[in-house]
């Protein structure tokens, strides 16, 4: 596996660091919750109209809820910091 390969975790104190490192905070799709629960989730890495922040707590709840698994990448092939994820299905 090189540098530039993605890879899924389920553990939050991982997703959490990669978000942070780059920037990324936790947020929804603005009108995909209900007010009781998180919408589509998504990792904002700059302030978009479309997306409305949440917890860490939420951001999580609603990941479980989901069973979901984050599938990202830590460095570009050129060994740059990456900024691409996505949520993916878990695998149970």
């Amino acid at each position: 596996m090189t540098a530039h390969d993605a890879k899924t975790t389920t553990d939050y104190g991982e997703i959490r660091r990669w978000a942070e490192e780059r920037g990324g905070k936790p947020a929804t799709v603005r009108g995909t919750g209900d007010g009781e629960e998180a919408g589509v989730l998504r990792i904002a890495f700059t302030d978009n109209e479309d997306l409305e922040a949440i917890d860490w707590d939420e951001f999580f709840d609603k990941f479980e809820e989901a069973h979901l698994a984050f599938l990202h990448q830590d460095k570009t092939a050129d060994g740059k910091p990456s900024r691409f994820f996505k949520f993916v299905e878990r695998e149970e």
